[in-house]
């Protein structure tokens, strides 16, 4: 009992302590997403316009780094609705101050697919993500984002090999 009493003291301590030092916030828009094939299909391969929304907290390492994990939902993929996927994605971004308005951040990222099951795409998928990130005003900012797939989307089976890459520019909300 005494060492579950400490353990919780110590995480709500530690969570106090971050918390402070830190904002929370939701952002979203407009997503531009292709399938990148190493070996292009018999079909034709056009980009998906589609949307993003999702919560982040920037937690502050130093007066120019700070971390950020994100949950957001995206939907991504190709414009041909077999290949329309939709996941919920899990970056966890280093950002980097430049000026007192504009961030760089790089991170990896995990999208677990939803939406479609037994379609011949894998459930997880891991990407890379570069950003840039402009602030108007204290709360407000905007956005644009890369992503580059590093996992195969589709099973080993089939023989197909195709990485998403997808374009996000949207707006955010720091409360």
């Amino acid at each position: 009992m005494k060492k579950i009493l400490l353990l919780t003291l110590l995480l709500s301590i530690s969570i106090e302590g971050f918390s402070q030092s830190g904002t929370f916030g939701v952002r979203g828009g407009y997503n531009i997403s292709n399938l990148d094939f190493d070996v292009l299909p018999n079909t034709v391969n056009k980009h998906r316009n589609s949307f993003y929304i999702g919560f982040f907290a920037d937690y502050i390492l130093s007066s120019s780094v700070s971390i950020v994990p994100e949950l957001q939902f995206s939907a991504e993929g190709a414009n041909d609705e077999k290949l329309h996927l939709d996941y919920i994605q899990a970056p966890i971004f280093f950002k980097f101050r430049l000026s007192p308005r504009i961030k760089l951040g790089i991170a990896p990222q995990a999208g677990w697919k939803v939406h479609k099951l037994n379609d011949g795409v894998k459930d997880l998928a891991f990407s890379g993500v570069g950003g840039l990130e402009y602030k108007i005003n204290e709360v407000l900012f905007i956005d644009a984002r890369y992503t580059y797939g590093i996992t195969n989307i589709f099973h080993d089976d089939l023989g197909i090999e195709a990485r998403n890459t997808n374009i996000q520019i949207g707006v955010g909300y720091q409360f």
